[in-house]
């Protein structure tokens, strides 16, 4: 439950920095966008890997993470119960949401 705490404080803070003026809604609109859209990957991934059918590849769902979506994802995780217990996965996971975090960061100091 303290990750999925976590996406939303993110987002409620990255939209309140919007609205304060400290970043541009741009900024936002990504985030809200990449994080719908690893959400319904996870899910879908789950779905089929109940189904033993096509799944999509864990790089992807990684990619997804990093490139703005792991609010979404870490919610996907958490609510599927999907890749929560796969240590290697977690951990490239964890490390993307620091790189994007660090990105994000330095982004906003410049934009401030």
């Amino acid at each position: 439950m303290l990750t999925s705490s976590f996406s939303f404080l993110f987002l409620a803070l990255l939209g309140l920095s919007v609205f304060l003026g400290k970043l541009p809604m741009i900024v936002f609109i990504i985030y809200a966008a990449m994080s719908i859209i690893a959400f319904i990957a996870y899910g879908l991934d789950k779905s089929a890997a109940k189904k033993d059918s096509w799944r999509t590849p864990e790089k992807t769902l990684q990619l997804m993470g990093l490139f703005c979506g792991w609010p979404g994802a870490l919610a996907g995780q958490k609510l599927f119960r999907h890749k929560t217990k796969k240590t290697s996965f977690q951990i490239v996971f964890w490390i993307s949401i620091i790189l994007n975090c660090s990105a994000l960061a330095l982004y906003y100091v410049k934009w401030i």
